[in-house]
């Protein structure tokens, strides 16, 4: 019953992203970048930080959440390398590809978060705040290692991020207890209702559907790394550690997230193969279709 529960949950996120794949010819290929630019400068920042902003954040539950969270990114990292012998000789196409194994798709994970039962979007907002960081600093100094851009050059990409610069503002606010007056976040509310549906059509209609097709040795152990090592081993450790049932939910639910949609155009930006991750991330992110509702549902039957 919990699961038909969340496949109910998830349902009309899936069917969004089948919308996007079925009109992604009514768009010419730059409309769609566009649209992918526009979440990720402007609609997703704000459902970011007004999540975070529009609620108290206890800070004794913020610090307990980090930990959880750069040790599921750390994982992602390390075990992400064993792919290395099966990739592209050329490391710098590697590690376009390697950051698919601990990067996270943001608007599936307030998705996941909505079939929960304990946790909710500002906690989500709370674990995007604390991981994107993170997340980045992996993923610019492992693609800055393969390509040629310098300290502050990395540095700075890493200190713009929108996602970075949004979450962190939203958890400070939420912390300080501050209230933001209503006029000021009404337009912002009005943008962050409209990050997820424009992020999930925009999914489907730049995802090769046909990627399942193309999974091999390499690929296969990201997309492992990332859907099953990072959730089963996050969910043990849980059990083990016998953390808040809440809390533990959150962490799995964030680990069995699919990649970030956004891999490719971050690998592109260093000169990676930027079909290579964009294949990557497609075979995720089906795969996920599958496996994300399960791990959900052994978060709410075990935890």
């Amino acid at each position: 019953m919990v699961l038909l529960t969340i496949l109910a949950g998830l349902m009309p996120s899936f069917l969004l992203v089948g919308l996007g794949g079925m009109v992604r010819e009514r768009l010419k290929p730059d409309a769609w970048v566009g649209l992918d630019r526009l979440n990720f400068e402007i609609l997703f920042p704000a459902l970011l930080f007004h999540a975070a902003a529009s609620r108290s954040v206890d800070i004794g539950r913020a610090l307990a959440i980090g930990p959880g969270v750069w040790m599921i990114l750390t994982l992602g990292l390390v075990a992400g390398y064993a792919a290395r012998r099966f990739g592209p000789a050329r490391f710098l196409d590697f590690a376009g590809a390697w950051q698919t194994a601990w990067r996270f798709n943001t608007a599936l994970g307030f998705v996941a978060v909505g079939t929960l039962s304990g946790p909710d979007a500002a906690t989500m907002a709370v674990v995007a705040g604390l991981a994107v960081p993170v997340a980045n600093v992996f993923a610019v100094g492992v693609l800055s290692r393969g390509g040629k851009l310098g300290a502050a050059a990395t540095a700075r990409r890493i200190a713009l991020n929108p996602f970075l610069l949004a979450s962190l503002g939203g958890v400070v606010v939420g912390l300080s207890g501050w209230q933001i007056p209503g006029p000021v976040m009404a337009p912002i509310a009005m943008l962050a209702q409209a990050a997820i549906p424009v992020a999930l059509v925009s999914i489907g209609a730049t995802m090769d559907w046909r990627a399942l097709t193309r999974l091999d040795a390499f690929s296969a152990i990201l997309c492992g790394v990332k859907l099953m090592l990072l959730p089963g081993a996050t969910l043990a450790l849980c059990l083990a550690l016998s953390v808040d049932s809440t809390l533990a939910a959150m962490l799995v639910a964030f680990a069995a997230l699919p990649p970030a949609t956004a891999s490719h155009v971050l690998a592109a930006g260093f000169g990676a193969d930027r079909v290579l991750v964009a294949t990557v991330v497609a075979q995720g992110t089906l795969l996920a279709a599958l496996t994300l509702p399960l791990w959900l549902w052994l978060a709410e039957a075990v935890l």
